[in-house]
């Protein structure tokens, strides 16, 4: 699906994650690490943005509740695509995953929501989203 033109003001690569997932953050400090250039944004999902973000695009309101979104090159891209293509922006090994985006959806995402739909009981919520350090606090868009 396209970035509506209401949304063309915000920076890309962005990615909406769950600022109280414990996965979730962990993969945000992950991408942070190895992303040196500071290309990729986040997002909170419980943050204004999130809100206007899945108003703007028609989606329903609890839809970053057990998704990931990436908005990128005017497109956006959710569940393990949005994942998988944020892994381009990092140095390292990490990259090495970037093929499996050539594993047909069909067969990633059930994988993606087996992990989204247990992700608290098997890794636990935060009591409030991820703080950024001051180093990285330009990486994060309405916070």
């Amino acid at each position: 699906m396209k970035v509506p033109a209401t949304l063309g003001d915000l920076p890309q690569p962005l990615y909406f994650f769950d600022g109280q997932c414990v996965l979730c953050s962990r993969f945000v400090a992950f991408c942070l690490k190895r992303d040196p250039g500071g290309r990729l944004k986040f997002a909170s999902s419980q943050s204004d943005l999130g809100k206007r973000v899945i108003l703007a695009l028609g989606l329903p309101g609890d839809t970053l509740d057990r998704t990931i979104l990436l908005l990128e090159d005017g497109q956006v891209h959710s569940r393990s695509t949005a994942a998988l293509r944020a892994l381009r922006y990092l140095k390292g090994p990490a990259r090495w995953l970037q093929p499996l985006i050539l594993v047909p959806k069909f067969l990633r995402d059930p994988v993606y929501d087996v992990v989204a739909r247990n992700r608290i009981r098997w890794f636990g919520r935060l009591d409030s989203c991820l703080v950024p350090t001051p180093q990285t606090r330009d990486r994060f868009i309405d916070l």
